[in-house]
């Protein structure tokens, strides 16, 4: 397969969507603020215009905005609670602090990322060859979606430097889980030294993401493409004695 696939306006809005922590023993509403100043409404009244479970979905997902488009540590609990309409309290019930609520958002987002790639890979019938170059061909759908604005785990990692930190920990094993997909493939396809070539596939996957964002334009992705499709056509003629 060399031509990009075109994927359902449904399939392309999910995957658009898709892709400061203390960790002191701090009570919740210290690590989250104090209640002094401007006081939030009560959790009784809010609880008679939604169920608890959308309150937390409408949580998550504005924390994901805020966290994509401004990052981390620039976002603070008060910002997130107000562009969400919810009270204090009901955060509380949720998340003790900052990192659990950060937590829960790259758990929600890896898992809609996953899915979204996964739905990619399935719409069509695909060669073993051609389901690797499908994993670029997503990205370059990915990259050229109006809210990208780099990765969401990339940001994550880059702020909480720390290799222990828990939310550098999720952030990797979420490119983890990525980099094994890719792993699969190259496997399913029978290629010649496919533990190197998955790697090498991995980093050309994580640069477009980097070039991409940087410069504000999906020719990094294409570029990654192409080159993708040489690693892997040098791959096949190494395994064929060519």
């Amino acid at each position: 397969m060399t031509a990009v696939l075109s994927i359902s306006k449904e399939e392309s809005a999910s995957h658009r969507r898709v892709s400061g922590i203390s960790a002191s023993p701090l009570s919740a509403e210290a690590r989250l603020g104090s209640r002094g100043g401007s006081r939030a409404h009560p959790a009784k009244a809010e609880a008679t215009r939604a169920p608890e479970s959308t309150k937390r979905d409408q949580l998550l997902e504005t924390a994901w905005r805020l966290f994509y488009r401004d990052g981390y540590h620039a976002t603070g609990i008060d910002r997130i609670l107000a562009d969400a309409g919810v009270a204090k309290m009901t955060l509380y019930k949720h998340f003790r602090s900052k990192e659990e609520l950060i937590l829960a958002v790259l758990e929600k987002r890896s898992q809609l990322f996953c899915e979204s790639f996964s739905r990619y890979l399935q719409a069509k019938k695909r060669t073993p060859d051609q389901q690797l170059l499908a994993v670029f061909e997503w990205l370059i759908s990915w990259i050229k979606g109006k809210e990208f604005r780099g990765c969401f785990f990339q940001k994550a990692m880059a702020e909480y430097q720390e290799l222990q930190d828990p939310i550098h920990q999720a952030a990797l094993a979420h490119k983890a889980a990525f980099y094994g997909e890719i792993r699969r493939l190259v496997a399913e396809a029978g290629l010649s030294r496919a533990k190197g070539l998955a790697d090498q596939l991995a980093l050309v996957v994580e640069g477009a993401i980097v070039n991409s964002h940087a410069i504000g334009s999906s020719t990094p992705a294409l570029h990654a493409k192409a080159a993708a499709a040489t690693l892997i056509k040098d791959a096949r003629c190494s395994r064929n004695g060519r």
